[in-house]
């Protein structure tokens, strides 16, 4: 009987041998590449059905493993596209300091809120601010329908 527990053998005789898989699926297993490959992805615009028939998973898996890359992949993309840049401008990459200089400054021409209006001069109208002081001004020919007032006779 000691013999048998020393040599690696069972009740009935036969060798002892450790089980070679596991049973069932195996969890899936999430890299640095496959939340890069979903944060682009998303942060493209693809939908949660399309990513995961991309990858060859499915789509509860996919929300499951990725929920943060689904909901913020465009941040982390855009965080990555500036420190792409970011280290191209310091190599002294000009297009890389422009492109750096658009996304800090979008748009260079345009003044800040209020800035107009701290120094006397008249604000500036927005699109919706312009259309509606246009709708309150009456238009040329209808005089016989108006007032000299603007009013409506």
């Amino acid at each position: 009987m000691e013999s048998q527990e020393a040599a690696g053998v069972d009740l009935f005789g036969l060798p002892v041998v450790p089980i070679r898989d596991r049973r069932g699926r195996p969890s899936y297993a999430k890299t640095k590449e496959n939340q890069m490959f979903v944060a682009a992805r998303a942060a493209a615009g693809w939908s949660h059905e399309r990513i995961a028939t991309d990858m060859g998973i499915d789509d509860d898996t996919l929300r499951k493993h990725f929920s943060g890359e689904l909901q913020n992949g465009r941040v982390y993309v855009e965080g990555m596209m500036i420190d792409v840049l970011t280290q191209r401008m310091r190599e002294g990459h000009v297009p890389s300091m422009r492109m750096l200089k658009d996304i800090i400054d979008p748009h260079p021409d345009r003044a800040p809120k209020g800035a107009g209006e701290k120094k006397g001069k008249t604000p500036v109208l927005g699109k919706k601010e312009a259309a509606v002081a246009a709708a309150k001004l009456p238009t040329k020919g209808w005089g016989d329908l108006l007032d000299g007032e603007g009013t409506v006779q």
